[in-house]
């Protein structure tokens, strides 16, 4: 079932029900720029065997408002908005399951809304924590001396968005998760661009937004909320990782009290129907355990 919240005057959010309306809730929540339907429909009719999924566009992401230049916010509002969406869809309590962006959003709802939360997964993502990450031998590294970027993400990322049409407009995108699915799993060119296609169907067109890059990022520090959460945390660590690479999901799990880490064999910055079947299965096993 799909609908339309209001989450500010001028501003609304599509958002999507799948499974039944009785079972847990579960939010997912996706990266930046990135539309609810980031999510795969086949990994979201997974998850919805045992759960209400809930999927839904970011502002300026699919169906939902496009209005940054009119109306800018901090991207700390993203996290404000998930919480109206459980508002406007009558969810008290709810399991979270955050990617990339959405992994950092879902820092924020368990630092600042633990109330509201059953559970959080965290997906591709790095911690809103300034403690270091202690090695195994004891060495203790300052978050900002962890690997960064993958250089060849970062030039990609660097290069201008130039409208050539939309056949251009979805190579360039399809050649985005190429980069970003890592080089431990075969890249399936026509899944990625069916995923687009869709994606692009359901948006209406096929612009890019820049809103997420230009919202103010300041004010996301939550070392001491997480490193006192009783929110049950899982963490999971991709090997070919290309945004968040190893040791990252060690800090996160080091950063929030009692979190706890598992790898999906092969996994980058991607949801390939390779890392399906694991991926669910340990989140379900967690929200199963909550």
């Amino acid at each position: 079932m799909e609908r339309f919240i209001d989450a500010a005057p001028g501003v609304r959010l599509w958002t999507e029900d799948r499974g039944d309306t009785d079972a847990s809730p579960m939010l997912l929540i996706m990266g930046a720029q990135a539309s609810g339907l980031g999510w795969p429909d086949e990994l979201v009719d997974m998850l919805a065997s045992r759960h209400r999924v809930i999927r839904y566009d970011h502002r300026d992401t699919g169906r939902s408002t496009w209005a940054f230049d009119q109306r800018p916010y901090p991207l700390s509002q993203l996290a404000e908005d998930a919480v109206t969406v459980l508002d406007g869809l009558g969810v008290e309590r709810a399991h979270i399951v955050g990617m990339s962006l959405g992994g950092m959003l879902a820092q924020l709802l368990i630092a600042d809304h633990p109330d509201r939360l059953l559970s959080a997964t965290l997906i591709g993502t790095s911690a809103l924590s300034t403690v270091p990450y202690i090695q195994p031998d004891g060495t203790r590294i300052p978050p900002e001396e962890l690997p960064g970027i993958a250089p060849h993400l970062l030039e990609m990322w660097s290069r201008p968005v130039v409208d050539l049409g939309l056949d251009a407009e979805l190579e360039r995108r399809v050649e985005h998760w190429r980069i970003l699915g890592g080089d431990q799993l075969p890249f399936d060119a026509e899944y990625a661009r069916a995923l687009e296609r869709r994606v692009i169907e359901h948006t209406g067109h096929y612009a890019t937004s820049t809103a997420h890059a230009r919202a103010d990022a300041s004010d996301l520090d939550r070392t001491e909320q997480l490193a006192g959460t009783t929110v049950p945390t899982l963490v999971t660590s991709a090997p070919a990782e290309p945004v968040s690479p190893p040791p990252h999901p060690d800090h996160l799990a080091q950063a929030i009290q009692g979190a706890r880490i598992i790898e999906i064999p092969g996994m980058g910055h991607a949801l390939p129907p390779e890392v399906h079947t694991p991926l669910v299965a340990a989140i379900l096993d967690h929200t199963t355990r909550h």
